[in-house]
């Protein structure tokens, strides 16, 4: 590779797919910087956004193989890996904290309103029997877009849709629950 002119991703990508170490030190170089600053902005902290980085293109380096270049650049599909991999260190370290954490005042505070918590109770259950009675698809695009937080483009990506499947049916989705919200309410 050295002397000829920058080959695009689409090549390093079958290269590197195929075993070629250079061709994906040459797409880390090209991505690590916009890889870490993502990590940076999600975990919020130098030392976690470098270990994000890290498993970000460990696992890009494994799902090589398999993973077919759709657009022209490889950069929206290391920023999927880097979110997954971020909510997985943010879960892991809540998790970790809330095991060390000093032991819960288990006493009850007198501003406790029971009526409220089982009107929260009711419609947490009647949003998530409307959520479970999505398809699949819808499922996945709720799970992605409302609670994990991807860009309508990012979830068009990781599904394999268009960007107007994810915008058009979130808002469907949107829209049923807002319904299941005032009737339960």
């Amino acid at each position: 590779m050295e002397g000829e002119t920058p080959a695009g991703d689409a090549e390093l990508v079958a290269l590197a797919a195929g075993g070629s170490e250079r061709a994906f030190r040459a797409l880390y170089r090209a991505y690590v910087r916009p890889v870490y600053w993502l990590a940076h902005g999600l975990v919020g902290n130098p030392a976690d956004a470098e270990e994000v980085t890290q498993e970000t293109f460990l696992v890009a380096w494994r799902k090589l193989p398999g993973f077919d270049l759709a657009g022209e650049s490889l950069l929206p599909w290391l920023a999927t890996i880097c979110r997954f991999q971020c909510a997985n260190r943010v879960r892991r370290q809540r998790r970790d904290r809330e095991h060390t954490a000093a032991p819960a005042d288990e006493s009850v505070p007198s501003t406790v309103d029971v009526e409220q918590q089982v009107i929260d109770e009711r419609l947490a259950e009647a949003i998530l029997r409307e959520v479970a009675g999505l398809s699949d698809l819808d499922r996945a695009i709720f799970r992605l877009c409302a609670t994990e937080g991807y860009a309508y483009q990012a979830a068009a990506d990781e599904l394999g849709v268009a960007h107007g499947v994810v915008r058009n049916r979130l808002s469907r989705i949107r829209t049923r629950l807002r319904t299941v919200v005032k009737e339960s309410t």
